[in-house]
């Protein structure tokens, strides 16, 4: 047990490293602790102790998976039913062309230009084609977009882009069977009924400090989670459409979307984004990095190629529109995710796998840094937030004393 305490330690550590990181350079905490996990992951594989975290161990693979399973979930808890209702041409335009074409485009980068499978290049489609919540949704929480419509859209957006994801994901790689029939059905109830069952489940037995609320959420995803192996699919999958329908109610309750957040960020994701990150092997993205690049670049260009237009189509001013384009181009959590799935089912080999991964990454960070620093629409920013992001001059601040002087 002294050795399963000790890689626990190991993983909270390197989470608070990439907290202080993330926090010093305003960065997605998840997309610092895969970097922290690559580059510890090499380091340790450098000098032979790369068993140190046994990334393959039942009981990492538990931890990670219901991360994974619990953020999925929060992505489909965030969508706002309302804003859906209101926009959903624009969000579901949007998010069709994010997904079409990049997953088009990368597939046939990956096929063509670098000489993969056609498994393996269907699946590097798919994982760059969808578009990160967890970046998008950190970036409008700091400039507070996300209490405006625009932000809203967006998001709405990004889920139209990762339910294209989850569902080709599934329909690609998951064998069709009666037992596939069966969890489609299953699911499908699970869509209808779960929406009229909690609130009154927990109006009856919720308030409590037994938390029977984030229980009675743990068992209904857990559940569908091991049905959805059971057909030979991934837990993941059900989670977020779960979430999409409990948007109404448990999405709402924003205390206890606070404590499901608590539990998911500050105790399972850091396994699941570490272990991610610890597959990726550094030496071989340098030794191969042409095929990182070629990934990035076309994904950019297909997004904007896809994106822009439609945003344009909507009146969108070509800043916004750009904001906009760039944003849905960051990819992270749904793309891991997907290279995940892929490597554990044996679609990808572990080169592929760090390959696709750098290059989830680059898309994770790229778009963000263009996006913030040159197309970020201040004129739609709350009043707050633009006191708060408005540089001020020096002329200005000098002005501003001699006037406070002469009034003295």
């Amino acid at each position: 047990m002294a050795g399963i305490w000790a890689q626990v330690a190991l993983v909270f550590g390197l989470a608070l490293v990439a907290s202080i990181i993330a926090h010093r350079y305003r960065l997605s905490s998840a997309l610092v602790e895969i970097l922290v996990g690559m580059v510890v992951g090499s380091i340790l594989a450098a000098f032979g102790a790369y068993s140190a975290f046994s990334v393959q161990d039942y009981w990492v693979k538990t931890l990670a998976g219901i991360g994974a399973i619990m953020l999925t979930f929060l992505a489909g808890a965030e969508l706002d039913p309302d804003v859906f209702r209101l926009k959903w041409k624009e969000s579901a335009a949007i998010g069709v062309a994010a997904f079409v074409l990049p997953s088009v485009g990368c597939w046939a980068t990956a096929h063509y230009l670098l000489g993969w499978e056609n498994s393996p290049a269907l699946l590097a489609g798919i994982a760059l084609a969808a578009t990160s919540v967890a970046v998008v949704y950190t970036v409008m929480m700091e400039f507070g977009f996300n209490r405006v419509e625009y932000g809203k859209t967006i998001l709405a957006a990004c889920f139209i882009t990762d339910l294209g994801t989850v569902v080709t994901l599934g329909l690609v790689f998951a064998p069709f069977t009666w037992k596939t029939l069966l969890f489609a059905a299953v699911l499908a109830g699970a869509f209808v009924g779960l929406p009229r069952i909690t609130p009154r489940a927990y109006a009856m037995f919720g308030g409590k400090p037994s938390e029977f609320e984030a229980k009675f959420l743990f068992f209904c995803l857990m559940a569908l989670g091991s049905l959805a192996v059971w057909a030979g699919s991934e837990a993941v999958l059900p989670a977020y459409l779960v979430g999409m329908a409990l948007a109404g109610s448990v999405g709402r309750d924003a205390a206890l979307v606070k404590r499901l957040r608590a539990i998911t960020m500050g105790l399972l994701t850091p396994f699941y984004f570490i272990r991610a990150g610890y597959f990726v092997s550094i030496p071989t993205v340098i030794m191969a990095p042409f095929g990182v690049i070629a990934l990035v670049a076309v994904e950019m260009a297909t997004k904007v190629v896809s994106v822009y237009p439609v945003a344009r189509a909507f009146k969108a001013p070509h800043k916004d529109a750009m904001y906009t384009t760039l944003l849905m181009a960051s990819g992270l959590t749904f793309g891991t995710i997907s290279a995940l799935f892929g490597l554990s089912n044996k679609i990808i080999d572990e080169g592929q796998y760090s390959a696709l991964v750098a290059a989830i990454i680059g898309t994770a960070v790229i778009p963000t840094l263009i996006a913030n620093r040159f197309y970020l629409p201040r004129h739609l920013l709350p009043k707050d937030e633009t006191e708060l992001h408005t540089p001020v001059h020096e002329a200005e601040v000098v002005e501003a004393l001699e006037d406070t002087e002469v009034r003295s």
